[in-house]
């Protein structure tokens, strides 16, 4: 039987070993650097360098190559050795200088590093911070936002939602229902400036108001129409009366789900009374602080993009006329927004947005 040729031992001091499983759990490591590691310490235990490859979701090739690298450099051969081209000017221990100071550390009179100040706090030049910082993936002049929602149920929730959204029941139409409050109907000071070549559309950076209404809308999940009505208040008045409107356009017979957020208004006596006089419609609660989970929510951000934001009204009623026509617009061409998310694969977001918080 053919064995191949027989593998030269591999053994690693109590030193390298520490250096290496430090590199495969700190998070700021490579991940390239990270499976070199793995693969050293698992060849170390004496695993055939199929079995490690196998393991480790790569090729025999790449475990023989780093096998003999450390077998023969040691921990260094671990590293990319140097390309072709002009020699480095700058050291490692500068590029770990300008990353931990971007990561660790802020400028005495500002929130975050520029380029600028990068370089004159490191001493080198800011065309080599801009290096690092693409390297690395360091981004100080960006930020994001977040809220994690704390209702005791917020598990409960997200699956019942998302089996909803993924897996939604036989013979029942599922609707998404929000209100997307306050729009302004918008004028601006001077007329608008038409796109040309080379330039852009051109408008005034200030404005006259009109006044505000509320878009009341309900997404059918399955075809991607929206029911859409305006009220000039946002009382449980205008959501009641709107819910009557959803009656009127829904097939009877089937059950209906809903999916709303807590809002005061979804939840007053009288919205209480009315849907329990109506036991096949059923409501889902999104968890608190958790609006994102509601789809409706992606229609919102559509309209407002393509017809409100960039919009000129003189009127509240020339406001809500272009709502109107945008919706039946829509609803002839209806395209549903497909919810890929699982509830596994939520929590594990939020876990270790979680685990970042704590290690902040």
């Amino acid at each position: 039987m053919k064995t191949g040729r027989p593998k030269k031992a591999l053994s690693i001091d109590e030193s390298q070993q520490a250096t290496l499983q430090r590199w495969t759990r700190r998070a700021k490591t490579s991940q390239s650097l990270a499976l070199r590691a793995r693969i050293v310490l698992a060849c170390a235990e004496g695993v055939p360098n199929t079995e490690v490859a196998k393991r480790l979701q790569t090729t025999n090739t790449t475990v023989g190559k780093w096998r003999e690298r450390f077998r023969t450099r040691g921990v260094d051969g671990l590293c990319d050795e140097p390309r072709p081209g002009a020699p480095r000017t700058v050291e490692d221990e500068k590029i770990e200088e300008i990353v931990v100071k971007t990561l660790e550390t802020k400028p005495k009179d500002a929130t975050h590093w520029s380029t600028r100040t990068m370089a004159k706090e490191t001493g080198v030049s800011q065309r080599t911070v801009v290096r690092v910082w693409h390297a690395f993936g360091l981004k100080p002049h960006m930020e994001d936002t977040f809220k994690l929602s704390q209702d005791p149920f917020f598990i409960e929730k997200v699956r019942d939602i998302v089996g909803l959204y993924m897996n939604p029941p036989d013979h029942a139409v599922v609707l998404c229902v929000d209100e997307k409050s306050q729009v302004q109907a918008l004028d601006r000071t001077q007329p608008l400036l038409p796109m040309t070549p080379g330039y852009p559309e051109r408008r005034s950076h200030d404005y006259l108001r009109h006044g505000t209404t509320s878009l009341f809308a309900a997404l059918d999940v399955a075809t991607g129409t929206v029911i859409g009505k305006c009220h000039r208040q946002h009382r449980h008045q205008e959501f009641l009366s709107f819910l009557k409107t959803v009656e009127k356009n829904v097939p009877e017979g089937p059950d209906v789900h809903l999916v709303m957020d807590n809002y005061g208004t979804h939840k007053t006596p009288k919205i209480k009374h009315w849907l329990a006089r109506r036991p096949h419609w059923h409501v889902h609660y999104t968890p608190t602080s958790a609006s994102w989970l509601n789809l409706v929510e992606r229609f919102f951000a559509q309209i407002t993009t393509k017809r409100i934001r960039r919009g000129v009204f003189r009127s509240v009623r020339e406001l809500e006329h272009a709502i109107d026509t945008y919706l039946q617009t829509h609803n002839q061409d209806p395209k549903p927004f497909v919810w890929t998310a699982t509830a596994e694969e939520i929590f594990g977001k939020i876990a270790r947005l979680c685990e970042g918080i704590s290690n902040s």
